[in-house]
């Protein structure tokens, strides 16, 4: 299994539009942040998590082929008002491919885009995603997931579970119960803003109290506004790390 990073940014992206500030001027190419989304391989094949705002310039940036599932954390703008750039990979496979996520989600998703999910006849349009609900643990392509039930300040929003490895962004608390599904971790790529708090994200303070209640082997904090630097890593625990886009991790 190999998991790409796709975006590490907040909803904003680094640099953020009219700032000047020192990480939006940085000449370090891992102070670019695109908005949050990793892809997992496994086998031949490709799962998204979330069709970012930048997901065309990210999968042409990183030469993904084709992707065989979505799945969506939630129903925010930066995570899923890519969409339609999934019609890019339809033009070439002519498929209708699965996406997964919690009742809410799906509901937002397939009302806001619904010609997605039905096609557009009149503008030629095709249909191009078919929606699964999700509740608890399911397989693709021989992977097991299990969907992580988090709060993002007052909705709720879906980490997931592969194996050994925990992609949790946009979270502001995880539940006692979901706590209980990541135990045990190799890897836990985890929402961690910014420095200052916030209402509705881990700030890195609340990033590392995660880490250390879980001990996951390696922790990688992810979604950052301009606030962090990718040179503040150096300041980190052993073991934490800041994400940037194009970050891979292959896992046996």
């Amino acid at each position: 299994m190999k998991i790409t990073i796709l975006g590490s940014g907040t909803s904003t992206g680094v640099p953020m539009v009219g700032c000047n500030c020192l990480v939006c001027s940085s000449d370090d190419p891992r102070d670019k942040r695109t908005r949050a989304s990793i892809v997992v391989e496994t086998g031949d094949r490709y799962i998204l998590v979330d069709t970012s705002t930048d997901l065309r310039k990210q999968v042409i940036r990183e030469k993904i082929p084709r992707i065989d599932a979505v799945l969506f954390t939630h129903a925010h703008a930066d995570h899923i008002h890519g969409i339609d750039d999934m019609r890019g990979f339809h033009f070439i496979h002519k498929r209708i491919i699965p996406c997964y996520g919690d009742s809410e989600t799906i509901g937002t998703i397939s009302k806001n885009f619904s010609y997605i999910f039905k096609g557009l006849d009149a503008a030629g349009y095709a249909p191009l995603l078919e929606s699964h609900i999700v509740s608890g643990p399911f397989t693709l392509f021989g992977l097991r997931i299990i969907p992580i039930p988090l709060m993002h300040g007052a909705m709720t929003a879906t980490g997931y579970r592969f194996g050994n490895v925990a992609y949790l962004t946009d979270l502001s608390r995880i539940p006692d119960t979901s706590m209980d599904l990541l135990t045990g971790l190799e890897i836990m790529i985890i929402d961690a803003l910014r420095y200052t708090p916030h209402s509705n994200h881990l700030n890195i303070e609340g990033a590392l109290k995660v880490v250390e209640r879980l001990k996951p082997r390696r922790a990688i904090f992810t979604h950052l506004t301009h606030e962090v630097s990718c040179s503040d890593g150096s300041k980190l625990p052993v073991g934490v790390e800041l994400a940037y886009d194009g970050l891979t991790i292959e896992m046996n």
